[in-house]
């Protein structure tokens, strides 16, 4: 008998084969079947999904240990499982739980994004998933979360897991990011990160962003998308300088100030809580002042807000708020006396102007 060397490899991965195909046959199986090269072509097969249905199994998945980033994966990962079933039936939700806390809680992409992003990514080629993605990322930035659907379901006892049923506060992140957008959050509604409340209002926001992941892939695969997230002016005046037909030195589609607060506000911009029936700006106390002082405004319903302080002549020294979105209520902003390029005022009259909506509103300040 003729003797032949193999490798190690070659015997294990031979040797392997013969004793499973040994097994199978006693079993009565055919183990060409096993062995057989199943492959998937990507993006993968998807399947017209119910948006409630994810809104449900993603709240509830955030409860049971999967947090956000595997919540929102998890759940139309689920609903694929039962509608596809291979090759989905072949991933573990869990690849994404790194995503949790803006990833492993460093505060920097949102979870919810990261898992939504990820499913995406699985079901749609490159090219087109750009505007796809754009589209839930833009969502998250600018619509006010937790949404009123998912304090309704809450309320209507319609989630399985059911740790807090009150509706919750809600507010408009303006960022992708997990840490402006929890922060904000929990000091308009005083509340702290290890809160119940809190804990809930991100389990609502991982449905949220589940429902609307489903509503943009169903459309996509319907051959109904269309796109509606733009860059806001805030950001296409950034890009005006630093993008590519500038500086070249930037790619976002963020509002810069969410990295690069203003030089001359210190400390955050806070939400007295109350609401109010008028546009405002009111005189800044103290005033006159040598330090800093505080400004505050009050708008009746969501606007885009801009406070600017200017000298005698109209020029322009300090832009406090370019434009941003806010929720019904009134802030106090503080404002330390410098220009947009840090450095302090000299002493004078000067002039602070609100724009919002049709009111344009303007006090007098004095630094001594």
């Amino acid at each position: 008998m003729e003797l032949t060397t193999i490798s190690k490899r070659e015997f294990l991965k031979n040797g392997g084969k013969i004793a499973l195909g040994a097994a199978i046959g006693v079993a009565g199986m055919n183990a060409t079947k096993i062995f057989a090269d199943d492959t998937y072509p990507w993006p993968w097969t998807y399947a017209i999904l119910d948006p409630d249905q994810a809104r449900i199994i993603g709240h509830d998945l955030y409860w049971n240990d999967k947090d956000c980033s595997s919540g929102v994966f998890g759940a139309l990962l689920t609903l694929l499982q039962k509608a596809v079933g291979a090759p989905w039936t072949n991933i573990p939700m869990e690849v994404v739980l790194y995503g949790r806390g803006g990833g492993a809680s460093w505060g920097t992409l949102c979870g919810t994004l990261n898992g939504g992003a990820a499913m995406i990514s699985l079901c749609v080629n490159k090219n087109d998933s750009t505007a796809l993605i754009n589209e839930l990322w833009g969502y998250y930035m600018t619509e006010s979360m937790p949404t009123q659907t998912a304090n309704d379901f809450a309320v209507q006892g319609k989630y399985t897991v059911q740790k807090y049923n009150d509706p919750l506060v809600s507010n408009v992140s303006g960022s992708p990011l997990c840490h402006p957008s929890v922060s904000q959050w929990c000091f308009v509604a005083k509340k702290k990160t290890g809160d119940t409340e809190r804990k809930e209002r991100c389990s609502r926001i991982v449905g949220d962003i589940a429902a609307k992941t489903v509503e943009i892939l169903n459309a996509y695969f319907n051959k109904t998308f269309v796109a509606t997230f733009k860059d806001t002016d805030g950001v296409n005046g950034c890009l005006s300088c630093h993008g590519s037909s500038g500086q070249a030195n930037v790619f976002t589609h963020m509002e810069c100030s969410t990295c690069h607060p203003n030089p001359h506000t210190s400390g955050v911009i806070e939400n007295m809580n109350k609401s109010t029936s008028e546009y405002k700006i009111m005189q800044n106390y103290p005033n006159p002042f040598s330090g800093s002082t505080t400004i505050q405004f009050s708008i009746p319903k969501e606007e885009k807000v801009q406070i600017e302080v200017y000298d005698m002549r109209g020029d322009v020294f300090a832009t406090l708020i370019d434009y941003e979105l806010y929720q019904p209520g009134t802030y106090s902003i503080t404002y330390n006396g410098m220009d947009d390029e840090g450095k302090r005022l000299v002493p004078g009259v000067y002039f602070c102007r609100m724009i919002a909506g049709p009111y344009l509103g303007t006090i007098k300040m004095n630094i001594v």
